[in-house]
């Protein structure tokens, strides 16, 4: 398999490839539920490095930022499976199995599950759909969303504080925050949400604090840092690129000589 292959069904995600791959998204909006099932999965997030190895499964926390790459083992594939808890379904379930007053969660955002034979079961039951690569009707999609919810809960009750936590971020210092992770590449609503404000008060919030709209400042920001990782630490414009929160390569190339008069490679 050379291209990679990545099959989604509702909130339901198939990855597999033979190749190393950074992630595409560095926001996470829902809380999911990952089984990695062959290779390895190398989080850089807001707590430090984390590593996700085959046959260990995790939870993600909502409203956190990270940067993912998929590593494939040696010879062979990388293959993973997400469930999306998204906040909607989490809500109606807490209704229904009268769940409230559940403490605002503040431990760790990425956890570890203990083995468990029952999860391990239940996504070897997903495994057949993708295989198959048959469009999964939504109630199907509802019932082993369900299914996943009711087994981490039968794992561990607490997990309860972590999932059914629906409140929103509290306001944050908008300076520290932003110096600290100015290298993720999200949108501007998505930074909003994290810092506990409205778009319309984190713009007006961020020009009162920085000078400048936030779109003209991340951009100086990053190509300062890639400035200092080309030339101070010897670091290849390729890799710089993806570390400092650009998209791709032609793009950075491009600002960077706008910015410095030389492009990155003759720098």
């Amino acid at each position: 398999m050379n291209d990679p292959i990545h099959i989604t069904m509702n909130n339901l995600l198939y990855s597999c490839s033979a190749q190393k791959q950074h992630g595409n998204e560095q926001f996470i909006g829902e809380h999911t539920l990952v089984f990695i099932i062959a290779g390895e999965t190398r989080l850089q997030t807001q707590q430090g490095p984390q590593i996700l190895n085959a046959g260990s499964m995790h939870l993600l926390r909502r409203n956190q930022l990270i940067k993912s790459v998929n590593i494939p083992p040696q010879d062979g594939e990388f293959q993973s499976v997400n469930i999306i808890l998204d906040q909607a379904f989490l809500q109606q379930y807490s209704v229904k199995a009268q769940i409230s007053n559940v403490e605002r969660y503040t431990d760790d955002p990425v956890l570890l599950l203990p083995s468990d034979e029952l999860l391990t079961g239940y996504f070897e039951s997903i495994l057949p759909y993708f295989k198959l690569n048959k469009p999964l009707i939504p109630a199907i999609a509802n019932l082993k969303t369900q299914e996943a919810l009711e087994l981490l809960l039968n794992l561990d009750p607490q997990l309860a504080k972590f999932l059914f936590d629906f409140t929103a971020p509290s306001k944050i210092d908008l300076e520290a925050f932003m110096n600290q992770n100015f290298t993720y590449n999200v949108h501007s609503v998505q930074f909003a949400r994290l810092t506990g404000r409205s778009l319309a008060t984190f713009k007006r919030d961020f020009e009162k604090t920085f000078k400048a709209p936030p779109g003209q400042w991340l951009l100086s920001k990053r190509l300062k840092e890639a400035h200092y990782l080309i030339k101070e630490k010897r670091q290849k414009p390729s890799d710089v690129y993806i570390i400092v929160g650009f998209e791709n390569l032609s793009h950075f190339s491009f600002a960077f000589k706008n910015a410095f008069g030389k492009a990155p490679s003759r720098l």
